[in-house]
């Protein structure tokens, strides 16, 4: 399993939890080899979230992705990582 780990920027955090909720958290769940999605963050200035694939290859597949979806301006990426998930629980 891979972990694609995202830091954000909230520029509107009300239009960002409503877009996370109705647009992101949906499409995301339905990209080839998810397994889980976790989002956090302090709801007022920044955001994260850890979203594990079954494979490193469903992982960058799903960067590229984000890369070229352009967004709505509520979130900035600050950061996108793939990690290869070593141990879970």
């Amino acid at each position: 399993m891979h972990a694609v780990l995202v830091s954000v920027t909230l520029n509107n955090p009300e239009e960002a939890l409503e877009n996370l909720r109705n647009e992101i958290v949906p499409r995301v769940s339905q990209a080839p080899g998810f397994v889980a999605g976790y989002w956090y963050g302090d709801q007022q200035t920044k955001g994260a979230s850890t979203i594990v694939f079954e494979s490193e290859e469903n992982a960058r597949g799903f960067v590229e992705m984000v890369r070229q979806q352009p967004g709505t301006g509520a979130a900035t990426i600050d950061d996108i990582e793939v990690h290869e998930v070593v141990a879970n629980a």
